[in-house]
């Protein structure tokens, strides 16, 4: 089992909102919403809060977290994150005599990150990327003030992600994501020898923009009590994805991809003598791609596994399929390109790790129930079916809004 580090910095000291880490949102102060997320986290095997505050650290610890004392030449306001998660990396090794494979920075100040979001970019490390970070989707257009030139005259404001003079609709304009600040993952080894949070490949985990919120002063912290009764009231969270109780529909999604192995099947094969391969698939999801490729959904089957039942199996569903990928990924970002379809506007169905390059990718990773932890702990959806037991049936269901039939 991978050993990862959730560390929460909180240091007692704050200008913009003194107190802040201490400063109640909802039933709980900031570092405990924190705790309680990374200790719901299925990935998170240690919970720690760095802090230089004894009442912070009585809070940190009732919550169930383990504390690190900050020294105070990490503790002003000039210090970085980066310091204090190094300093506490090297105590709890210490502490505990075992070696980290990962570990995750935990802000406060992000009152609504959730314990999926947690589990997302522990995954992304654990599935082979070197960093991660949560991301929202973000459609505005950012204009930045001119600057003044040797005559002393301003060139007017310009835009910064957009060409001022060319206003595209939203859906024309590649996908913007905006840094939440509310949850990072890094390689520990990777980090150390860094000393920074993002190197190497860097994967975003996308979350809920409505949950993004960052507090920074007083008014921040009115607005996070004001969203309370919205963002932690209603359905409980489920565990596997940031986005409680919400399906992909077909506004969503313009393609869905579909992994082979362990999602259309039950990742059992059969051999015969001969050295023949038999697998079982469900009547019930040839019924969903169906309904789907009537829908005028694009579908692909890609899978890692260079096999002839994966080819008949594509023939029968006729649906085009790519197999015996190294890099399904990469596979998948061409076809994407060559159809003209914006990756986050992408569903893909997967179950094992070989699937998390994928995730990081579209904007809908969907696990199967049978998916790997880290699989289903990247997920921005899970199925109550089984890979093999009616998965793409139930998807298919999500996206068409309606329940699949065979009548």
């Amino acid at each position: 089992m991978s050993t990862v580090l959730a560390v929460i910095p909180a240091r007692g000291g704050s200008k913009g909102v003194p107190g802040k880490n201490l400063a109640p949102v909802g039933d709980a102060p900031l570092v405990v919403r924190a705790v309680r997320a990374c200790r719901a986290a299925r990935l998170v095997t240690s919970v720690v809060v760095s802090t230089d505050d004894p009442d912070i650290a009585a809070a940190a610890q009732a919550a169930g977290a383990e504390l690190i004392e900050r020294p105070p030449a990490i503790a002003g306001d000039t210090a970085t994150s980066e310091a204090a998660v190094l300093h506490a990396m090297d105590v709890y090794e210490e502490r505990h005599g075992a070696a980290l494979d990962a570990v995750l920075l935990v802000q406060c100040t992000s009152p609504f990150v959730t314990h999926g979001e947690l589990d997302g970019v522990a995954a992304a490390v654990l599935g082979g990327a070197d960093s991660a970070l949560t991301a929202a989707p973000f459609h505005g257009f950012v204009w930045r003030d001119g600057e003044s030139g040797e005559s002393g005259e301003n060139d007017g404001a310009h835009g910064v992600n957009h060409d001022k003079a060319v206003r595209p609709r939203r859906q024309d304009r590649p996908q913007d994501l905006l840094e939440t600040g509310a949850a990072y993952a890094m390689r520990a080894d990777g980090f150390r020898a860094a000393r920074h949070r993002f190197f190497g490949r860097t994967e975003l985990v996308r979350t809920d923009p409505a949950r993004v919120l960052e507090i920074d002063d007083p008014h921040d912290l009115a607005r996070a009590r004001a969203l309370v009764p919205l963002l932690d009231g209603g359905a409980p969270e489920l565990p596997a994805g940031p986005f409680p109780g919400y399906l992909p529909t077909r506004a969503d999604i313009d393609a869905v991809v579909l992994d082979f192995d362990g999602t259309q099947t039950d990742d059992r094969v059969l051999v015969d003598s001969e050295g023949r391969e038999l697998v079982s698939v469900h009547r019930g999801d040839g019924l969903g791609i169906a309904a789907l490729r009537r829908a005028g959904l694009p579908l692909l089957i890609l899978s890692t596994e260079q096999n002839p039942v994966v080819a008949a199996r594509a023939r029968k569903l006729r649906i085009p399929v790519l197999h015996g990928i190294d890099r399904k990924d990469l596979a998948l970002k061409q076809w994407c390109e060559e159809q003209g379809i914006a990756p986050e506007r992408v569903l893909y169905a997967g179950n094992d790790v070989n699937d998390l390059p994928c995730f990081g990718l579209v904007g809908w990773p969907v696990a199967v129930a049978s998916a790997h932890d880290v699989v289903r702990g990247a997920a921005r959806a899970v199925t109550s079916a089984a890979g093999g037991a009616g998965a793409i049936r139930e998807i298919a269901s999500w996206i068409l809004g309606k329940e699949l039939t065979s009548s």
